[in-house]
C-alpha cells in the first residue's frame, strides 16, 4: 500500500483532533488560567518552599510525573518524529509513535507500568532518479504502514528504594510491520530496567532494555540493545527541557544508532483536561551508512489523573 506523505499527516491530524475532542467535551473554558507551579514541598516538580495550595500541589506532582516513564498515570502520547537525510536520496521518515501507558497497582507496594509503543511510518523512497525502477527490496519506492510493536511490563515499587525510582520487566516485540520494509517479521522479547531520580525540579536517569528475536518468518534476526539516559529540568510554570539520548546497538550488524534530543515542553490544561506538548530537535552523533543526519519531534500528551 502506497500513501503519500500529506495523506498520512493529515490522517494522524484528523486522528489526533477527534482523540482531543472527545476527550475534552466538557462544559469549562477552552482554557484555564494559565499554570503557575507551587512552591515545591517533597513531592512537588520545582524548587522553593512547602505550600498548603491544594491544586497548585497536584498540578505540580502532574509535572511531576510526567517526566517519570513509571509513574502511576494513565496518559497516551502521541509522538510524531520526522528524520532527514537517509540514504542515497536523502530522504524523510515519518514516524508516529502511539505510546499508551497503563499503571495497575497488583499490591499494596507494587505497581505494574505497562508502555506500548505502536508505529506509524511514512518512508520516502532511499533511491530517486532513472536507477530507481532498478533498486533491490523497495529502496527504489516509498512505503507506508505499521511498524512493530514494543510493549513493556514495568514491576515497580510504589515508594522509591533509597531516593530512586525502579522499574524493571519484561519487554515484548511483536510483528505488526505491515511491509517488510517497516520492520522485521519475528518475534522477540527481552529484559528492561528504569532508574531515576526527581530532586527540586531536577529528573534525570536511564531507561533500557535488549530484545532477542526468538521466532519469525524472515532472516532478519533480531539482537539489539536500547540505551536512553535523560536529564530535564521543569520551571515553576510546567515548562520542562530534556537533553537525552535514544541509542541503539545492533549486534548483527555492530551498528550503532545515536541521536541526541534536545526538548521543550510545556503542560496545560485545555477545557479541564490536562495536556502536553512538546517541540524537539536531534542530532545524530553515531549511525550507520545511510542513516538520517537530523530530525524535528512534535508530541502531543493527554494526561488521565486519578
Amino acid at each position: 500500500m502506497k500513501i503519500k506523505p500529506t495523506l498520512l499527516l493529515v490522517v494522524m491530524t484528523s486522528v489526533s483532533a477527534l482523540v482531543a475532542t472527545t476527550t475534552f467535551a466538557q462544559d469549562q473554558p477552552v482554557f484555564d488560567s494559565s499554570f503557575t507551579l507551587a512552591p515545591a514541598d517533597a513531592t512537588s516538580s520545582g524548587g522553593g518552599t512547602a505550600t498548603t495550595d491544594g491544586k497548585s500541589s497536584q498540578e505540580a506532582e502532574l509535572a511531576k510525573k510526567l517526566q517519570n516513564p513509571v509513574a502511576a498515570l494513565i496518559s497516551v502520547p502521541i509522538q510524531n518524529n520526522w528524520d532527514f537525510g537517509i540514504g542515497p536520496a536523502h530522504a524523510m521518515k515519518y514516524t508516529a509513535n502511539i505510546q499508551p501507558v497503563v499503571p495497575i497497582s497488583i499490591s499494596e507496594d507494587w505497581n505494574l507500568i505497562i508502555r506500548t509503543i505502536v508505529p506509524v511510518i511514512y518512508q520516502e523512497a532511499l533511491v530517486s532518479g532513472p536507477l530507481a525502477r532498478f533498486a533491490p527490496n523497495g529502496l527504489g519506492q516509498s512505503h507506508a504502514g505499521l511498524g512493530n510493536t514494543t510493549q513493556s511490563f514495568f514491576f515497580s515499587p510504589k515508594e522509591p528504594v533509597g531516593g530512586w525510582i525502579l522499574g524493571a520487566g519484561p519487554v515484548g516485540y511483536y510483528p505488526t510491520a505491515t511491509e517488510s520494509q517497516l520492520g522485521p517479521s519475528e518475534w522477540g522479547a527481552g529484559p528492561t530496567i528504569v532508574a531515576l531520580q526527581q530532586k527540586n525540579g531536577f529528573t534525570y536517569g536511564i531507561l533500557a532494555n535488549q530484545i532477542w528475536s526468538f521466532a519469525g518468518w524472515d532472516n532478519q534476526q533480531v539482537n539489539a540493545t536500547f540505551l536512553q539516559p535523560f536529564f530535564g529540568y521543569t520551571t515553576k510554570t510546567y515548562t520542562t527541557f530534556t537533553i537525552n539520548s535514544e541509542t541503539t546497538y545492533n549486534w548483527v550488524d555492530h551498528e550503532s544508532t545515536a541521536p541526541m534530543n534536545f526538548m521543550v515542553q510545556q503542560l496545560i490544561k485545555i477545557k479541564g483536561q490536562p495536556v502536553a506538548f512538546q517541540f524537539g530537535y536531534r542530532y545524530y552523533v553515531e549511525k550507520p551508512d545511510g542513516g538520517p543526519d537530523w530530525g524535528l519531534r512534535f508530541a502531543i500528551t493527554f494526561l488521565f489523573p486519578k
